[in-house]
């Protein structure tokens, strides 16, 4: 085992497997996918031997950990030899209205998918998406601007908001 003891890893997973799951579900797009990365990130919690300096490294640890762990699944040979899995069917959110618009998110592009989810969900700042990341922060933003820019044409497509 690593730097924690039992219950010190049963309330680093009682604090952010939500988060960590979401970071997943919104990568991988399949609800069994995204419980299987989410296991393994908390299994690397385990194996962990320094423990996190604060809750602020710790759930950014996290964040980049899942995503991590997401891109090396999708990167697997035998994902590229499966057929697609549907689209986030199984996810619910707590406003009901969210769900439409989570359609149109989750169509987007992973790279954009990810920085709308940290932003407006998770509510970090795009400074604090890029150091977690590993990205410029005018990258981030950019990427916010494309994903909004997207995600509008894709709801107006569909005749959200208009009435």
């Amino acid at each position: 085992m690593g730097a924690y003891t039992r219950e010190e890893i049963e309330t680093i997973y009682r604090r952010n497997f939500k988060l960590a799951y979401q970071i997943c579900l919104v990568l991988m797009k399949s609800v069994p996918d995204a419980e299987d990365a989410a296991q393994t990130v908390f299994r690397r919690v385990m194996e962990r031997d320094t423990p996190f300096r604060d809750p602020e490294h710790e759930k950014a640890w996290l964040i980049v950990t899942a995503r991590n762990e997401c891109r090396d699944q999708l990167k697997h040979w035998w994902r590229r030899c499966r057929e697609d899995a549907s689209a986030l069917d199984a996810l619910t959110w707590e406003e009901p209205e969210d769900g439409l618009v989570w359609d149109q998110v989750a169509a987007l592009p992973d790279k954009h998918r990810l920085v709308l989810y940290l932003h407006y969900y998770q509510g970090y700042t795009t400074g604090e998406i890029a150091n977690m990341l590993g990205d410029n922060p005018s990258t981030v933003r950019s990427r916010l601007v494309q994903a909004r820019k997207k995600l509008k044409l894709r709801l107006e497509a569909e005749g959200y908001g208009t009435t």
